[in-house]
């Protein structure tokens, strides 16, 4: 991480008056070090920094009173939403101010015609849909965290969920946004129509992991319930024909509402904590939904139960009930914590792969855990290729964060080289900062903050985060467009 600016730690006092003054309101400067330890990470429990002060505003103009007296004074910003991010995206900094958005909890409007909704980023996944179910809607994106992860946080990782695959991500369900610039100024992106004109800011800041400002107010998209929805479980005798299965029934043209698989130690660790009727004699299981009229989800029922016989399927159980849909789909939000239940300490991955190479880079798994003696347990968006290996280790024992952080590495270098990427929907942070050049070459990542530059010159929101290596504009100002033409020969130039 970069190292703390000593000029700005020694007018601590004077920033502490200053935030005060900006944001008067009761216990919302926090600078006492004990009230400063919940702030000092966030979900990725396994690196820590207490930040110099946390400040929780409450209105946008107050956001953006902070972010000019920092650009003014040169000091560092931290974005926060609800610290449930698993990528270090919101490790604070010594030097730094942490701006928290949890104030910003209100939903604002509910347009029925347009299907949108106005919030703010402190709103809670879930509070979305369950400000909008009465009347049969719903908000797609839904991460396994959806009950504390905050829409803003889903903003700035570009979140996705177990039924992103026909739903799409964050950034497939976003119509508009309100941002706060490192300047202070307050811009408007997108809205409610279908469309607008300019360039594409809005998927520029979604997935942005907060360096290049702060988002205030979020319209999203919202859908009717679909009419029925049913879950069927599949299990299989190995992961090489769980994986083909997942692969022949999107070949097929079937995109269920979702398609997730678990490998053997996830499926018992699960088991044993829901107790969601999962079977435990199977080495890989699909959980598979089908949505839509009830006529079609029956058809798409059978084809799919057709496909995983032809896979070699040794199992199979549809639900019945919502009670029973609903159950199914707990035991996989809860793998997380079920892991807990077994070890002392995991990481949490996230990479993205073609799917036909789902059964590959879980033997490659093996092989990795052999290496580094350490256990691993698979759960992930099958559909979509996003995994998310648990790496268990144990914190206490010397050398075992190590061992469990070279594993990682292991598993997204493996990821890369079949043809996939870093991160699906967790972000890259410091967790995955310094493998960038194992997906991107120099000239790329200069490229990417050439982009960061025009939003944030001096680099003070979120700096240490994505980029390995910080340029300052000087080194960034040539364009090596000859080089990008070597490399992609194929498009236009003008």
């Amino acid at each position: 991480m970069p190292e703390p600016d000593s000029s700005v730690l020694a007018r601590r006092k004077e920033i502490i008056a200053a935030m005060r003054a900006i944001v008067p309101a009761s216990g919302a400067v926090i600078a006492e070090e004990d009230a400063l330890r919940p702030y000092e990470c966030d979900g990725l429990m396994a690196y820590r920094q207490l930040p110099m002060i946390v400040v929780l505003p409450g209105t946008t103009g107050q956001v953006a009173a902070i972010l000019k007296y920092c650009h003014e004074n040169k000091i560092r910003v931290v974005p926060r939403g609800a610290g449930t991010g698993l990528s270090g995206g919101a490790l604070p900094m010594a030097d730094a101010i942490t701006i928290s958005m949890m104030k910003f909890n209100r939903v604002l409007d509910i347009d029925w015609d347009n299907r949108a909704c106005v919030v703010q980023p402190g709103v809670t996944n879930l509070g979305i849909t369950r400000a909008v179910e009465h009347r049969g809607f719903y908000y797609a994106p839904d991460p396994s965290s959806q009950i504390a992860c905050s829409i803003g946080g889903n903003i700035a990782e570009n979140s996705g969920g177990v039924h992103s695959l026909k739903y799409g991500l964050t950034t497939n369900n976003v119509l508009g946004l309100e941002m706060v610039t490192i300047e202070g100024d307050i811009l408007r992106l997108g809205g409610k129509g279908l469309d607008t004109p300019g360039y594409d800011l809005m998927g520029i800041i979604t997935g942005s992991e907060g360096l290049l400002g702060i988002v205030t107010e979020i319209t999203v998209r919202i859908l009717r319930k679909p009419e029925t929805a049913r879950a069927m479980l599949l299990g299989f005798p190995d992961n090489q024909s769980g994986g083909d299965c997942v692969a022949k029934i999107i070949a097929n043209g079937i995109i269920p509402g979702g398609l997730e698989m678990m490998d053997a130690p996830a499926i018992r660790a699960t088991e044993d904590f829901v107790h969601a009727g999962y079977p435990l004699d199977v080495e890989s299981l699909l959980l598979v939904e089908l949505d839509g009229p009830a006529i079609e989800v029956d058809h798409l029922i059978n084809r799919v139960g057709d496909i995983a016989q032809t896979c070699g399927a040794v199992y199979s159980r549809i639900s019945e009930s919502e009670e029973e849909r609903a159950l199914f789909w707990s035991g996989r939000k809860n793998a997380f914590p079920a892991i807990g239940r077994i070890s002392p300490d995991y990481i949490c991955m996230d990479g993205t792969i073609p799917r036909g190479r789902l059964s590959d880079v879980l033997a490659g798994m093996q092989v990795f855990s052999q290496r580094h003696g350490l256990r691993v347990a698979n759960v992930f968006h099958a559909g979509d290729g996003n995994l998310h290996p648990l790496i268990m280790f144990d914190a206490n024992q010397p050398g075992e964060l190590e061992r469990a952080e070279a594993f990682g590495a292991d598993i997204l270098k493996l990821c890369v080289e079949v043809g996939g990427c870093l991160s699906g929907e967790h972000g890259i942070g410091i967790e995955k900062r310094d493998l960038m050049p194992e997906m991107f070459t120099e000239d790329d990542l200069k490229h990417q903050e050439r982009l960061k530059l025009a939003f944030d010159e001096d680099q003070l929101l979120n700096p240490g985060k994505v980029f390995p290596v910080l340029h300052g504009c000087g080194e960034l100002k040539t364009l090596h467009a000859r080089a990008v033409a070597a490399k992609f020969p194929d498009i236009p130039r003008f």
